[in-house]
């Protein structure tokens, strides 16, 4: 007698008749009850949208995210019917929008599958994500290729770059890793080269988010492995200065140009040590990347691993016997960058490493002579103990006790001074300088 009563109350629900479905209720039969499916009451007038009947049972109790037999809950059933109205109702009565079912489809999924285009512009301003794949790697974007549903592919591009720069399809299936999807764009248009405004292909955007999968598929579809974006930038620059090491060997083994150049000269290892990734630094050293190019100033991968302060690449870079005391352009040594940043423990394992502490720049300038300009009383200690000399001279006749004095740090013309600097070293600017410096604070 009560299983009849059930499933009379589930056919009054699914009629769209409130009154006796109410009527059953208050005989006692439970508000969430199910057929042999897992369907309750909720799930069924969803499904028919009967909208009164959704909004009253939820009212009095019925649980919004009671899932089915296949997990699916009743927002994905009202979103697979293009039940607008009902999907409504669901979400304001704070239905999970990325309930996933036994097979990963979610109610936008489900939308965008069936082309119901009002109920996947409802679910994304309401945060649906486009993320959630299903079991065999379906995202709502792919299902609507594959569906040829343009307007919800459109809508999904769209919600994708709200308030971004515009990207074609490609780049957003490359951004997110979605192979299905880019397989399916490829599949419509086969340049798997396109370009976004700046020149990047969806083979930069992979090596950006270091998605692996979407850059294997665009490779396999002949994607140009060597592609120079804006300013000569390769998939390879971009994914070792992002530190993405499975990328970067994924790119070397399709044949990536380890030596190439960006306008600037930067080559990946440059790109690598400037931003201190270690595993990409040694990965790209091992493969025989050119340990002495140079940018267009004259930077090394050493001169930017010593100025990002990042130990480690520096010591690999001396592993692999890079001379310590390359220049640049100007005559600077890492060393000199060293002082100029304050960066003690590099500073160390260059001079442990018999850098010249007395190297001296275009401008005549000494490690020291930086370190005193720049302040960096423990790099200028480190100096002094390693031999950089006190009355080391600059093209101007400055010593670096002249150029402490002149920036006015008194606790290093103190320190130069109890060295036994000489305050009264002849130089071709005047000396007053440092005279008015020393009786302003002491």
């Amino acid at each position: 007698m009560r299983s009849d009563t059930n499933a009379s109350y589930l056919r009054a629900a699914r009629a769209g008749n409130l009154e006796k479905a109410l009527d059953y209720l208050k005989t006692g039969v439970d508000i969430n009850i199910c057929n042999q499916n897992g369907l309750n009451a909720l799930h069924l007038a969803s499904k028919e949208g009967h909208v009164e009947v959704v909004s009253e049972l939820i009212k009095r109790g019925a649980n919004v995210d009671a899932a089915t037999k296949k997990g699916n809950t009743a927002l994905h059933i009202a979103s697979l019917a293009g039940q607008t109205e009902v999907v409504k109702v669901l979400v304001t009565n704070k239905a999970n929008v990325n309930a996933q079912s036994q097979n990963g489809f979610t109610p936008l999924y489900m939308a965008a599958q069936e082309n119901h285009l009002e109920v996947v512009k409802f679910l994304l301003d309401n945060g649906a994500s486009q993320s959630l794949a299903t079991e065999d790697g379906f995202t709502p974007l792919a299902v609507a290729l594959q569906q040829g549903h343009d307007q919800v592919v459109s809508l999904l591009l769209e919600n994708d770059t709200k308030g971004k720069v515009r990207l074609p399809a490609l780049h957003i299936a490359a951004r997110k890793d979605d192979t299905k999807a880019a397989a399916l764009l490829l599949q419509n248009d086969h340049n798997a080269d396109v370009e976004s405004k700046s020149g990047f292909t969806p083979l930069h955007i992979a090596a950006h988010y270091g998605n692996i999968n979407v850059a294997t598929l665009l490779l396999n579809r002949s994607a140009a492995v060597d592609f120079t974006a804006r300013n000569d930038i390769t998939p390879l620059h971009v994914a070792s200065k992002r530190g993405n090491a499975n990328m970067v060997k994924l790119l070397l083994d399709r044949g990536a140009k380890i030596d190439a150049k960006t306008r600037d000269g930067l080559t990946p290892l440059h790109c690598g040590a400037r931003s201190g990734h270690e595993q990409v630094v040694k990965m790209l050293l091992d493969r025989g990347a050119p340990i002495l190019s140079k940018t267009k100033n004259g930077l090394s991968p050493l001169h930017m691993a010593t100025q990002g302060d990042h130990l480690n690449c520096v010591q690999l870079l001396i592993q692999h016997s890079v001379p310590v005391d390359d220049v640049t352009n100007d005559y600077l040594t890492a060393l000199h960058v060293a002082a100029h940043c304050g960066h003690f423990k590099v500073a160390k394992v260059l001079l442990d490493e018999k850098a010249n502490p007395n190297a001296k720049a275009l401008n005549g300038f000494t490690p020291l002579h930086i370190a005193c300009k720049k302040n960096r009383i423990k790099v200028m200690e480190l100096l002094l103990k390693h031999g950089a000399s006190i009355q080391a001279v600059t093209e101007s006749g400055l010593t670096p006790i002249h150029v402490a004095a002149f920036m006015g740090h008194v606790n290093i013309v103190s320190q130069l001074m109890h060295h036994r600097a000489s305050p009264n070293a002849t130089n071709v600017v005047s000396n007053g300088f440092l005279l008015s410096s020393m009786e302003t604070h002491f």
